[in-house]
């Protein structure tokens, strides 16, 4: 039976990838779905048109890579596509504000997103994917969300790297690299209405991002961006000094 193992599946992005996840990944006949509210969880698997198990671990917490990697030895999953959706970021600068937050933010975006890709990879095999949800911020820190931006340059790195690794067995990675989108995100992370760059940056479509992110894994590509105006932003970052280009992308 292939498996759609997809971390942040109770809201956000995580529900449109689930929502268009038949439409590019017909064969997958069951979804793990991980986050920490369990009734969120049970909501979203109602709307889908396969079996879902439903997985409530809160991915900031190594007992939880631990009953992970209890399930995956227990079941054995056929694993056809790993989706890294789940993720956090707060507007404040280090030093001010709660340290929990900061710390939070690393122990989901980076230990989270590892120890799962550890755990699953040894249960893909060829034609498999792996979408690991990166962001425009991983192009150039983030004054203001420093750590967010951080974490997320960690991201797009681990999915090129993992990449090159799986490539010999047919795997391949992909870093969806979006620009904000109106979910709860921007919302629980004190974003919303208190950052001038949010108000005046292009948003970007959830369901879009998550059809697009979808096309690009089966396609195997390495990194997918939307819009023409963050795909030049990167093409930006990459050719003006990272001085001047943190200047324009304080939040």
């Amino acid at each position: 039976m292939k498996v759609a193992v997809i971390t942040g599946a109770s809201a956000g992005l995580g529900l449109e990838f689930l929502r268009y996840l038949s439409e590019y990944f017909p064969e997958i006949e069951e979804c793990w779905l991980i986050a920490r509210n369990r009734e969120k969880l049970e909501a979203a698997a109602q709307g889908l048109d396969r079996p879902a198990r439903i997985i409530p671990l809160d991915l900031t917490r190594d007992e939880s890579y631990d009953e992970l990697s209890r399930i995956a030895r227990e079941v054995k999953p056929d694993v056809g596509l790993l989706i890294n959706n789940a993720g956090c970021g707060y507007l404040g600068n280090v030093g001010e504000g709660e340290l929990g937050q900061q710390t939070r933010t690393v122990d989901l975006n980076l230990k989270g997103l590892t120890a799962t890709t550890h755990i699953f990879v040894p249960y893909m095999t060829k034609g498999s994917r792996i979408i690991n949800v990166s962001s425009i911020a991983s192009f150039c820190p983030n004054p203001r969300m420093t750590v967010y931006s951080a974490s997320k340059a960690y991201v797009t790195a681990f999915s090129l790297g993992i990449g090159e690794e799986l490539k010999e067995r047919g795997i391949t990675s992909t870093a969806v690299c979006s620009g904000p989108m109106d979910t709860e995100f921007i919302y629980l992370g004190g974003i919303k209405g208190q950052s001038p760059m949010f108000e005046i940056l292009p948003y970007c479509d959830p369901a879009k991002v998550a059809k697009g992110g979808l096309r690009a894994a089966k396609r195997g590509r390495s990194v997918y961006t939307p819009r023409a105006f963050y795909k030049f932003y990167r093409v930006l970052a990459k050719i003006l000094p990272v001085k001047l280009m943190i200047k324009f992308a304080k939040t």
